[in-house]
């Protein structure tokens, strides 16, 4: 077994403290097929290829949808006239109102009730008037539906309470059945909630990439060097495929379940997947984030991919299932649209560093990155990675309705 510097495995072989717990009995349960934890989907999936007869996104604005917005258009690939964007991050610590509306109230338990999510998620689109609400969530909530132990500590991020550091904390994660099913239900409450809220604004569902939320299992916590992660990988890469196929489960359909609730896109981030080459990407990931959006993709809405850090595998992460690639701000757009596949539409890359510059600067900057991005067939406006909490709110509004003031030359 690889080990590090102080001769302590990075991924052991005998059980862990929170496996040490479980009887030989529920370790056997959940070893089934080879020691791989169920994630079978429940049933056949209803209406497959459709939406719901009364979702938004059936529906024309002028009937009270979504269905002819600009920004949807634009992650079709269809232009419009002026631009459409909306931010990573745009709901949160950036907004005195959420900071009110959270009061008392820790991260997942907000995340987890419907009332509170849905008024967190139309904060930003009522104050800024940006052209999408993205559906305030955590990567962890589907760890926390599916019932593992994890925490957002303020200050640290998410903590998981027994990290997987064994092949026997793998065999013992949980089936996705009805239970997990049944779980989901404050999450289609509380999109629901949200589309109604929204009106004729499209919500963009949200769910982490496998590859992050498996790191995050592993490495229980935030980490700089996902160390084990990668030291799993490689040295047990079947143990590492079937913790990611789980993921891949628990992601798909934490995404199918709010698009079938009423969001009209979705966005599969993989915030960590920067620290992997292409040869690890392709081996030994993009079939599990493909795992992943396979839950919607028979689903008319567009699906967004994007990765931190990640300028070395947007073709390897458009294959993986994306409609749509999100670019970070290390990389210009019109390079990014130059190493996609001839059409593809693009989201991005505003420098979150230019919320703290003069007005100058942000308007040059959003400027530029609306020339770096009009070789491609859509454009959606967003930051090249999400707002800081330090954002003052006001510039934020300011440089939303900048863009709004913008002309495009017909096509």
């Amino acid at each position: 077994m690889t080990q590090n510097s102080t001769s302590e495995p990075l991924f052991g072989d005998t059980p862990s403290e929170k496996t040490r717990h479980l009887s030989d009995t529920e370790i056997a349960a959940g070893s089934a097929a080879g020691g791989a934890p169920s994630a079978a989907p429940v049933g056949p999936r209803e209406g497959a290829g459709a939406l719901p007869a009364d979702h938004p996104a059936t529906r024309p604005t002028t009937d009270g949808g979504v269905a002819d917005s600009a920004l949807l258009g634009e992650l079709r690939g269809v232009r419009g006239l002026t631009p459409s964007v909306w931010f990573m991050r745009q709901a949160g610590r950036s907004l005195p109102e959420y900071r009110a509306a959270r009061e008392g109230t820790a991260m997942l338990d907000a995340c987890l009730t419907p009332e509170l999510a849905a008024e967190i998620t139309v904060q930003p689109v009522r104050r800024h008037r940006v052209d999408a609400g993205i559906f305030f969530s955590d990567i962890v909530v589907p760890v926390r539906l599916a019932g593992l132990g994890v925490e957002i500590r303020p200050g640290v991020g998410p903590v998981v309470e027994h990290p997987l550091r064994s092949e026997a904390d793998i065999a013992a994660l949980p089936q996705l059945g009805e239970d997990y099913e049944a779980a989901l239900a404050p999450i289609r409450e509380a999109v629901a909630l949200t589309v109604r809220e929204l009106g004729t604004t499209p919500l963009l569902g949200f769910a982490g990439a496998p590859f992050t939320v498996a790191s995050y299992l592993v490495e229980g916590g935030p980490s700089r060097d996902h160390l084990r992660t990668r030291s799993l990988m490689r040295t047990r890469p079947e143990l590492w495929a079937r913790l990611a196929a789980w993921v891949a489960e628990l992601s798909g359909r934490f995404l199918r379940a709010q698009v079938l609730a009423g969001a009209s896109g979705v966005q599969l981030f993989d915030s960590w997947v920067g620290s992997l080459s292409a040869a690890q990407y392709l081996g030994h990931v993009q079939q599990h984030s493909a795992a992943a959006f396979a839950h919607v993709a028979d689903l008319p809405v567009p699906r967004i991919h994007f990765g931190v850090g990640a300028a070395h595998l947007l073709g390897p992460m458009h294959a993986a299932g994306a409609t749509v690639m999100g670019v970070d701000h290390r990389l210009r757009l019109d390079t990014a649209i130059a190493a996609l596949p001839e059409g593809t539409p693009v989201q991005g890359n505003i420098d979150p560093a230019v919320l703290f510059s003069s007005e100058q600067v942000r308007q040059a900057e959003a400027l530029d990155v609306l020339a770096a991005g009009a070789g491609a067939s859509g454009h959606v406006v967003n930051l090249g990675h999400g707002v800081p909490p330090e954002t003052d709110p006001q510039v934020l509004t300011d440089l939303v309705a900048f863009l709004h003031e913008q002309r495009r030359e017909p096509r």
